[in-house]
């Protein structure tokens, strides 16, 4: 069984194209669980729109912000494999079959993408050769190369994933680095997903960190001890 994990919030733009960029890669078994963070627009209604019964939206009442809703969403999972979904972005047609492939013999995959641009662009230079992603505990402490949109895992490794460290700031990296520990990452270079670019991103894939050096160190601190913790 599959489960994918969105997190929404006010993303009704562009959330309809996601959503149905997914669901035809789902079984009938499978489940997209979105957690909504209290959107003031049309989301909700999008997705009701849908009436697909594996479409499954549950309301985070908890901390809010990006990181505490895929939290949120994560809890309710029952899939065997797991799928980090973006509000915004475009799935390739083979984006979960290809996944389930490399699962069958790792813990965590992340694959490669291309940008989408505002005005329809396409790029293929991807993210993988500019950023040197690769596996690696302490490579992707120093420089995280987990992005969320692009990462597939199995549910084992929510049991040690979860819950959620304090003041996380990038929940994609904590779920890469505690999968390093647990077991193998494997990268793909297959671009499977369509990253849209239009100003307004949640997540700021690709983009120079806007944190001193100081408080980078901090955090990458934190992640250290809480992963060996884990």
């Amino acid at each position: 069984m599959i489960s994918v994990v969105l997190a929404a919030y006010n993303g009704g733009k562009y959330i309809q194209e996601q959503v149905a960029s997914i669901l035809p890669q789902l079984a009938e078994g499978d489940e997209l669980i979105v957690s909504d963070d209290g959107s003031s627009d049309n989301t909700l209604q999008v997705l009701d729109d849908f009436n697909d019964p594996r479409l499954k939206v549950v309301r985070n009442e908890g901390k809010h912000g990006i990181v505490r809703n895929f939290e949120n969403a994560l809890k309710h999972v029952k899939g065997d494999f797991v799928f980090l979904s973006d509000q915004d972005d475009i799935w390739m047609p083979n984006k979960v079959q290809e996944c389930l492939k490399v699962l069958e013999n790792a813990l965590l995959v992340v694959h490669d993408l291309k940008f989408l641009y505002a005005d329809g662009t396409i790029t293929t230079e991807g993210f993988f050769k500019s950023h040197g992603s690769g596996p690696g505990f302490w490579k992707n402490l120093y420089k995280n190369s987990f992005m969320g949109s692009c990462i597939a895992f199995r549910r084992s490794v929510l049991d040690y994933a979860l819950p959620f460290p304090d003041n996380l700031l990038w929940h994609d990296m904590w779920i890469g680095l505690v999968a390093e520990r647990k077991g193998n990452t494997v990268f793909v270079p297959d671009q499977l997903l369509l990253y849209r670019r239009h100003g307004d991103n949640a997540s700021t894939t690709g983009d120079k960190s806007s944190f001193s050096l100081k408080k980078q160190i901090q955090y990458r601190w934190v992640m250290l001890v809480n992963a060996l913790k884990r």
